[in-house]
C-alpha cells in the first residue's frame, strides 16, 4: 500500500501547530512530497547538487532574495518552488516565482530560457501549480504534486535536441490532418473530431469532450489521434480508460487492427499497447508501452498499490458505475506511478458517472483529459469545462449513412401495466432470491402487486411468455421482406438482444424464449457477468452471437449495454425500465451500427438489403418516458414516399413529414448507384446527403432555439419565437425539394427502380445464345466521339493544348488533368477514364496494358494513344513504374547508387508523381511522407540535392 504524502504536516495535531507556523507546516508537506517524488532535499549551507540526479535546495540566494527551493537536475539549476501557507491563492504569487527564476546567479550552472529557469512551482503542500517555459503557452496548471527529476531531465534533453519538451510543447509539431487522402480511411466526422481536438490542444485547453453517435467509430478516431500524438508530437504514453473488461479487450483489438495511414503497418507493430489486468504496475518498467488500456476501478487499485489486485479477475468485469464506492475515493501519491505517467487520458464511454466518486483518480495525473461519449450528461459536460469540441448526433450519423435509423414497436400487456393478483387459497410457487430454490405454498390471502413490483416481489411467468410470444408473432410485421415458414413465422430470427431487469429475470426470460421460439441452448443465450459461473465465458458467448448463425437471441442485463460492438443486431427488446436517458441511449445504441448485406447474410441468410434500420421493441414503456433525446426519423410510416414529397411541394413544414422524408431519402441515398446519384445531384444542384443533413439540422431543437434567440436578441426566446424560427429553418432546408418538381419526380422514379415484382408464374425458354456485336459497336462509337472531342477542344482545354503541342506533356499539371476529367464527365459525354479504358479494351485488348482501378492521370495515356503518339495504351502508373526502373538503371550505370532508406523514399516520390504528374518539396510534409520522417528526413537523406532530384524525377517520369 503506497503511503500518502499530501497534507502530512496537518496530521501532527494541535500541539505541534502551537509551535510550528503555517509556513513551516507547508514546507514540511512540500519536503515530504519532494522526497516521495524522487528528489533529495537539502539545505543551502550543506548543499551537494551532484549527490543525486534531482536535488531540491532550500533557501538559495538569488539576486531577488532567497528562493524557497531551487531544483537541480544533473547538477544544473532548472526550476524554483515558491512555498506558501495553506489557503493562499497560488495564481496570485506566480510573479514571485518568476522573479526568482530570472534572478539565479549567472556564474552558476543553470539551464535557462530567455535568462530564466524554465520550471516554476507554487505550492502550499495541499495545492500545487506548475508552469513550464518550454510550453508554447506558459500558463500555470494544477498539479497533484511535483514531477520527478528524470522527467524534467527528459524535457531538458528534448528541448536541447529540438524536439517538443513534453506533449504540450510537441502539439505545434502536429501536421494538418490530410482529410482528402484516401489512405486515412476516416469518415468526414472522424476527421472533424480529430482536427477539433488538436485545435483544442493548441489552445492549451486541458480537457475536451467528443460526442459521437454510437457506431460512428469513436475508438478508431481515438486510435488515429493517439498515433498522431505519439508519432508527431512526442507523447510518451497514453491511457485509454474503459468502463469494463470486455470493452478493454475490444479496444485492444481495435488498436491491433488499426493500420497506420500511408504506412500500412499496424499500430501494434510500431508501438506497444498493453491491457492492464493487474494492480501491480511500475512505470519504470513501462518505457516501451505507448498505450495502456484500463478500467477506472483497476486504475484506482493500481494507485493504491493493492496487494494481490492482479488476482482479482472480477474487478474489471463490472463497470465503474456498478462497483463505485458510496463515497468519493481519495488517492495518495504512488512513486511507482508518478503524476507524469500519462500525457493524455482518453475516457471512453464517459457518460458513466466516473466524474463523481472516481474524480480524484483522473485528476491525479498531469495529463490532458479527453472524453468520448454518444450521450453526454450535464455532469459530464461540466467536468470537461464545457469544451465540447465535437457534436455528432445519431441523426447526423443516419444522414451520413453511418448509423441505422430505428422504428419503435410497442407491446402492452395488462400485467405489465397494472400488475395482478395471486388469489387466496391458491397453491403457488415461492422462489428463494439467493438460492433460487422452489417451494410450494398455499396463499392465505390475496397477494396484490403493481407494475413496479413485477419481477421483484412477484414473478409473473405468463407476463414474460405473453411478451415473448407477441415478439415472435410480430417479427414478420417488423421484417416484411424476410423469408417465412409455412406457419407464417420468420425462417430466420433477426439477431435480437433482450434487456432484462437482473440476472434472475434474464434466467426466466431465456427459458421462455427457448420454448416459444423453439431454440436450443446455443440458439438463445444469456450473457451476463454470471454466465462465466456456468463455464461459458461471456466473451465467447458474445463472439458467437456476433459472428455465428447459430445464436439468434441474447438476453443480458447491462453487460452489452455500452460500447460492445455486435453489428448484426436488428432487434433490441426492452423488458426493463431505465430512468437514465444516457443509459437508455447506450442500450438503444447496440442496434445502430450499419452493415453491408454481403456481411449481414453471413449471419442472417435471408437479409435482402444492407442493414440500415433496426427495431426497438418496447415492452415496458421506456420510449414513452421523458428520457431520451432522439426519436425515430420515420414518423409517418403509413404515408407513401410520393405523398411525403408532394406535401413538401405544396408547402408543408410539418416536422413529422419533413423528418419522415429525410429518413427515406437517407435510406435511398445509401442504396443509390453512382450513376443515379450523379443524375439526382445534377437535377438538385446539391448532393442528396447534404440535403438530408440540412433537413435534419433544421429539425434540431437546439438549433431552432439558437436561431430564435439570435432573431429576437434574447437568451430566452418565447415558445412562439422558437416555433417561428423552426418553421423558417425547415422552409429553407426543404427549398431544394419544394421548389424543384423535377427533382421530386426524379427521386420517386429512382426509388421505384429499386422495387421489383417477383414473377413466379411465367416459364421462360431460350431464343438464342451467341456473342453480341452491340458492345463492340458501342465502344467504337464512344472512341470516335472521344477522338472528335480531343480535336474539337484542343484549343479550349489546357491539358489537350499541352499534349497537342508537346506530345510528351512537358509542363502538364495535375490541375489541368482534373479540368479535363471534369469536362468529360459532364453531359452529353459522361465519360470517365474507366469507361474510355473499357472501350479500348473492347476493341483490341491486346493493345491495352494495365487493369484495375483507373486514376485521373490515366487521361494522359488515353490522350496520347488517341493522338497516335503511343503504340500501346498503358496505364500512367505502369508507365511511370517502367520509367522509374529505367532511371534507376541509368543512375547505377553512371555510378550513382542509393541506400535502402533512400530507395524507399524514392518509391514514395515515384508514386506521388504517378498520381499527380509532379512533386514539390512542400508535399513532403504530408502523408505518406510525413509517416517516414517528412521533409526533414528527405533533407537528411538527399541533402542539398533534394530540390534538384525532385525536378529530375518529375521530368524523367512524367514527361
Amino acid at each position: 500500500m503506497a503511503a500518502g504524502v499530501r497534507g502530512r504536516g496537518r496530521e501532527f495535531g494541535d500541539d505541534v501547530s502551537a509551535y510550528v507556523s503555517p509556513e513551516q507546516l507547508a514546507r514540511q508537506d512540500i519536503d515530504e512530497q519532494l522526497r516521495a517524488c524522487g528528489w533529495v532535499v537539502q539545505d543551502y549551507k550543506t548543499a551537494a547538487v551532484l549527490a543525486a540526479q534531482g536535488v531540491a535546495v532550500r533557501e538559495v540566494p538569488t539576486a531577488a532574495g532567497p528562493a524557497d527551493y531551487v531544483l537541480y537536475v544533473d547538477g544544473q539549476a532548472v526550476g524554483v518552488i515558491e512555498a506558501k501557507k495553506v489557503g493562499s491563492t497560488l495564481t496570485g504569487v506566480e510573479y514571485q516565482t518568476r522573479k526568482y527564476q530570472g534572478a539565479y546567479p549567472d556564474e552558476l550552472p543553470a539551464f535557462e530560457i530567455d535568462g530564466a529557469l524554465p520550471f516554476g512551482y507554487e505550492s502550499t503542500g495541499a495545492e500545487t501549480r506548475f508552469t513550464s517555459a518550454l510550453d508554447p503557452v506558459s500558463a500555470s496548471r494544477r498539479a497533484y504534486t511535483f514531477h520527478r527529476p528524470e522527467t524534467l531531465a527528459r524535457w531538458h534533453e528534448d528541448f536541447i535536441e529540438g524536439r517538443g519538451a513534453g506533449l504540450r510543447a510537441g502539439i505545434p509539431l502536429l501536421p494538418e490532418l490530410d482529410a482528402d487522402s484516401d489512405s486515412t480511411g476516416l469518415w468526414p466526422a472522424q476527421v472533424e473530431a480529430i482536427r477539433n481536438l488538436e485545435h483544442s490542444f493548441r489552445e492549451n485547453r486541458p480537457r475536451a469532450l467528443i460526442q459521437m453517435a454510437t457506431g460512428s467509430g469513436k475508438t478508431i478516431t481515438a486510435a488515429n489521434a493517439c498515433y498522431r500524438l505519439v508519432h508527431h508530437a512526442g507523447a510518451q504514453r497514453i491511457l485509454f480508460l474503459v468502463d469494463r473488461a470486455n470493452l478493454g479487450r475490444q479496444a485492444l483489438q481495435e488498436f491491433q487492427k488499426f493500420r497506420i495511414p500511408g504506412d500500412g503497418r499496424k499500430f501494434t507493430e510500431l508501438y506497444n499497447v498493453r491491457h492492464l489486468t493487474s494492480s501491480q504496475l511500475d512505470m519504470a518498467q513501462e518505457a516501451a508501452a505507448k498505450v495502456h488500456i484500463c478500467t477506472i476501478q483497476r486504475l484506482y487499485s493500481i494507485l493504491r498499490g493493492d496487494e494481490g489486485g492482479g488476482d482479482d479477475a472480477d474487478l474489471d468485469e463490472q463497470g465503474g458505475f456498478e462497483v463505485e464506492p458510496p463515497d468519493l475515493v481519495e488517492v495518495a501519491y504512488n512513486p511507482a506511478v508518478p503524476i507524469e505517467s500519462y500525457d493524455l487520458i482518453i475516457i471512453d464511454e464517459c457518460h458513466r458517472s466516473i466524474y463523481g466518486v472516481w474524480r480524484q483518480v483522473l485528476e491525479y495525473f498531469d495529463a490532458f483529459l479527453v472524453g468520448l461519449t454518444a450521450t453526454p450528461g450535464v455532469q459530464t459536460v461540466g467536468f470537461f469545462e464545457q469544451n465540447l469540441v465535437m457534436r455528432y448526433t445519431h441523426e447526423h450519423a443516419v444522414a451520413d449513412k453511418v448509423n441505422a435509423q430505428f422504428d419503435v414497436f410497442r407491446i402492452r400487456t395488462e400485467i405489465t401495466e397494472s400488475g395482478g393478483t395471486v388469489p387466496a387459497q391458491f397453491v403457488t410457487k415461492f422462489r428463494d432470491r439467493e438460492t433460487r430454490e422452489i417451494s410450494l405454498k398455499k396463499v392465505d390471502t390475496d397477494i396484490d402487486y403493481d407494475a413496479a413490483q413485477l419481477d421483484k416481489r412477484v414473478v409473473a411467468l405468463d407476463q414474460i411468455r405473453t411478451v415473448v410470444r407477441t415478439l415472435r408473432d410480430s417479427l414478420p410485421v417488423m421484417f416484411k421482406d424476410r423469408d417465412r415458414r409455412a406457419n407464417g413465422l420468420l425462417q430466420n430470427i433477426p439477431k435480437t438482444l433482450i434487456f432484462a431487469k437482473d440476472d434472475s429475470h434474464a434466467d426466466d426470460i431465456i427459458q421462455i424464449v427457448r420454448e416459444e421460439f423453439g431454440l436450443d441452448n446455443e440458439g438463445a443465450v444469456k450473457i451476463t457477468y454470471k454466465s462465466g459461473e456456468g463455464g461459458n465465458k461471456p466473451e465467447e458467448l458474445l463472439r458467437r452471437f456476433r459472428n455465428q448463425f447459430k445464436t439468434r437471441i441474447a438476453v443480458t442485463v447491462d453487460m452489452i449495454a455500452t460500447g460492445t460492438d455486435v453489428k448484426p443486431i436488428e432487434c433490441v427488446v426492452f423488458m426493463r425500465l431505465v430512468r437514465s436517458r444516457n443509459f437508455f441511449e447506450q442500450m438503444k445504441g447496440r442496434g445502430v451500427r450499419v452493415m453491408d448485406r454481403d456481411l449481414l447474410v453471413g449471419v442472417t441468410p435471408d437479409a435482402k438489403t444492407d442493414k440500415d434500420r433496426f427495431v426497438i421493441v418496447d415492452a415496458v414503456g421506456v420510449t414513452e418516458l421523458d428520457l431520451h433525446d432522439t426519436v425515430p426519423l420515420e414518423r409517418k410510416r403509413g404515408m407513401s414516399f410520393d405523398r411525403l414529397l408532394n406535401l413538401i411541394g405544396v408547402g408543408s413544414v410539418d416536422p413529422d413529414v419533413v423528418s419522415s422524408a429525410a429518413s427515406r431519402l437517407a435510406r435511398l441515398d445509401r442504396r443509390m448507384t453512382e450513376q443515379d446519384r450523379a443524375e439526382v445531384e445534377e437535377t438538385a444542384s446539391i448532393p442528396l446527403a447534404d440535403l438530408v443533413r440540412q433537413m435534419i439540422d433544421a429539425l434540431d431543437p437546439d438549433r431552432q432555439h439558437a436561431v430564435a434567440a439570435e432573431d429576437a436578441a434574447t437568451d430566452e426566446p418565447t415558445t412562439e419565437q422558437v416555433a417561428a424560427a423552426g418553421t423558417k429553418l425547415i422552409q429553407e432546408a426543404v427549398l431544394p425539394l419544394a421548389s424543384n418538381p423535377a427533382l421530386r419526380q426524379k427521386l420517386i422514379d429512382v426509388r421505384r427502380s429499386y422495387e421489383q415484382v417477383i414473377d413466379t408464374a411465367s416459364k421462360d425458354r431460350v431464343i438464342s445464345g451467341e456473342f453480341s456485336l452491340e458492345a463492340r459497336d458501342h465502344a467504337m462509337s464512344q472512341i470516335e466521339s472521344w477522338q472528335e472531342f480531343i480535336d474539337d477542344n484542343k484549343d479550349e482545354i489546357t491539358a489537350l493544348e499541352v499534349l497537342y503541342s508537346q506530345p510528351y506533356g512537358s509542363g502538364l499539371t495535375f490541375a489541368q488533368i482534373k479540368e479535363l476529367a471534369n469536362a468529360i464527365e459532364k453531359p452529353p459525354y459522361r465519360w470517365t477514364p474507366e469507361s474510355l479504358w473499357k472501350a479500348y479494351e473492347t476493341l483490341d485488348k491486346s493493345k491495352v496494358r494495365g487493369s484495375g482501378h483507373r486514376v485521373s492521370t490515366d487521361l494522359v495515356s488515353l490522350v496520347r494513344y488517341a493522338l497516335g503518339e503511343a503504340d500501346e495504351l498503358v496505364s500512367f502508373p505502369e508507365l511511370v513504374n517502367d520509367r522509374f526502373e529505367a532511371w534507376l538503371l541509368q543512375q547505377a550505370n553512371a555510378g550513382r547508387t542509393f541506400a535502402r532508406d533512400q530507395a524507399q523514399f524514392l518509391k514514395l516520390i515515384k508514386d506521388r508523381i504517378a498520381a499527380t504528374l509532379g512533386i514539390e518539396s512542400t508535399e513532403l510534409t504530408a502523408p505518406p511522407f510525413s509517416t517516414q520522417g517528412g521533409l526533414g528526413k528527405a533533407k537528411q537523406l538527399f541533402g542539398d540535392e533534394l530540390d534538384a532530384l525532385l525536378d529530375e524525377l518529375t521530368h524523367a517520369l512524367a514527361a
